[in-house]
């Protein structure tokens, strides 16, 4: 199920083609190692070539176990490059906090999110990349459209393929048909190291993201579909485009 949705992602929105080198964000999450297993198998299969370039952007959280991914994939005959950071050193000094000190959750998130695509960005310039595989899936592309309208008062959301606005670099969702129950699933059949980016707010039941998900789990088992309508509305947005916590700089590309 999961390479077929992914299939017709990749089909019918042009996302790889023929001698394309891949970047694959391997956060260590159960949608990053889904990307990473199912681009495997189709470039195995795939009646073009393409490359997959496996990288890991260590953040500097205390206890984030990135040697475990490696390992992983040296068995597989994979070499993993683990770029080290002091992001969380910039987010802890450089973010806004609040009167308790305390950075926000949201804006924790953004900060963090703003630092790491730009390290994607430049590792894939670096690596002579033409595309960066990033794990968002469709639960994803619809918590997003409803981030925006109830928060920021606009219609917009992630969308399968995009570049950046200085045109050098192009972003790819393999998984936007694919639902993160289904990542879960795939995950657990593989049996594959989930480790966590030990970010020191990602328990915050405060968080705008966490609560339209817990919104949208009741409204679905309330009216099983509803995710899948939100979903193929989503595809008739255009505009800009932006991840959670990102500046709207990417314009959408067919």
């Amino acid at each position: 199920m999961i390479r077929r949705r992914a299939g017709k992602a990749i089909g019918d929105h042009n996302l790889i083609k023929d001698k394309d080198r891949i970047l694959v964000a391997l956060s260590g999450g159960k949608d990053s190692w889904t990307l990473l297993h199912i681009l495997g198998i189709f470039q195995k299969r795939a009646p073009i070539s393409f490359e997959i370039v496996p990288v890991t952007v260590d953040p500097g959280y205390p206890g984030f176990k990135a040697d475990l991914l490696k390992r992983r994939l040296a068995k597989k005959g994979m070499s993993l490059h683990i770029e080290k950071t002091n992001n969380y050193d910039i987010i802890q000094e450089k973010a806004k906090k609040g009167r308790d000190g305390r950075i926000r959750g949201g804006d924790f998130c953004a900060f963090c999110s703003r630092l790491r695509r730009g390290i994607l960005y430049r590792l894939a310039r670096d690596r002579g990349c033409t595309k960066i595989a990033l794990g968002h899936h469709a639960d994803d592309v619809i918590e997003t459209l409803l981030l925006n309208q109830f928060f920021e008062g606009r219609t917009e959301t992630m969308l399968p393929k995009f570049v950046s606005e200085d045109g050098l670099n192009t972003v790819i969702r393999p998984l936007y048909y694919v639902w993160e129950d289904e990542t879960m699933a795939y995950a657990k059949e593989k049996k594959v190291p989930i480790i966590f980016c030990q970010c020191p707010v990602c328990e915050d039941k405060g968080m705008q993201r966490k609560m339209v998900k817990a919104l949208l789990f009741k409204l679905e088992r309330k009216h099983p579909g509803i995710k899948t309508s939100i979903l193929s509305a989503s595809e008739h947005f255009h505009g800009t485009v932006q991840a959670p916590g990102l500046s709207p700089i990417y314009k959408e590309v067919g």
